[in-house]
């Protein structure tokens, strides 16, 4: 597929995901959610890739779905449509991107460096990490249109920050700053804006340089394990070690740990 809508980058393992409409703060429109869903394919089927990172063009990351397109009718909401075609608005256009990240097991790493509001706090939600730039702002906008998450944020945004401060921003519909971002848990760390993307790319970079195995069987442990008892969870873990003690990787963490080296892992 050629993208318009996004870039599409890969280098030292990692694939970064650009969403490139900066004259609208990266709104997102049917072409865009195509793109995107497909770039994460992409990066999931590519045995170079180890880890993706998502971030916008411009000053902003995602300011969400186009609100004059919604206005106007001609928006991923299809507001001007019958109630049946209505009924699975979302789940034919921005739901593939939630849709396409549960089948993804690499890391997935937001780089927020602008505005992520509404749909686009949302789509950062989905991330397994969030950095920021110190000039980000990101808010739960929903309730200033009179609508409520449905791109999956009542789902990532309380097992982030918790219940009750997932509500308030729900419920207020307040922006807050990259700074109160990182005093609640939302981001793991705030940089100047200059310093955002080579942070986060070289911390993208160490990852990808790990054990592919073992990070992305770590990574599905995680999801798995947040709504099944500890039994269960101790089940599933042996049978991913299992699988990580069989692979090459595996051989050469102990012998460069023996031999006083960096271990030189291939992802196999």
């Amino acid at each position: 597929m050629a993208y318009e809508a996004i870039l599409y980058d890969v280098a030292e393992g990692v694939a970064t995901i650009t969403l490139n409409k900066p004259e609208r703060l990266n709104a997102f429109d049917n072409q865009m959610l195509t793109e995107w869903a497909d770039a994460i394919a992409k990066a999931d089927h590519d045995r170079g890739v180890g880890a993706v990172i998502i971030t916008g063009a411009g000053r902003g990351f995602c300011s969400g779905m186009n609100v004059a397109a919604e206005a106007g009718g001609s928006g991923v909401l299809r507001t001007q449509s019958t109630v049946a075609d209505r009924r699975h608005s979302l789940r034919d256009s921005v739901h593939a991107i939630p849709r396409a990240l549960i089948q993804l097991e690499k890391p997935y790493i937001a780089a927020i460096n602008g505005a992520a509001a509404g749909a686009g706090m949302d789509m950062a939600s989905m991330a397994d990490i969030r950095f920021a730039s110190s000039t980000a702002r990101v808010g739960m906008t929903y309730v200033r249109m009179g609508l409520i998450p449905g791109d999956g944020g009542t789902y990532t945004l309380p097992r982030i920050v918790g219940t009750q401060r997932a509500l308030d921003m729900i419920w207020s519909g307040r922006m807050i700053t990259a700074q109160e971002a990182l005093e609640i848990g939302y981001v793991l760390a705030v940089y100047e804006p200059d310093e955002l993307m080579p942070r986060v790319t070289e911390y993208a970079r160490q990852i990808a340089k790990g054990p592919g195995v073992a990070v992305q069987l770590s990574k599905k442990l995680v999801y798995r394990s947040a709504n099944i008892p500890f039994d269960e969870h101790l089940d599933i873990a042996q049978m991913a070690m299992f699988v990580a003690q069989s692979t090459d990787d595996a051989r050469e963490g102990p012998r460069a740990f023996v031999e006083k080296r960096e271990p030189q892992f291939k992802g196999s």
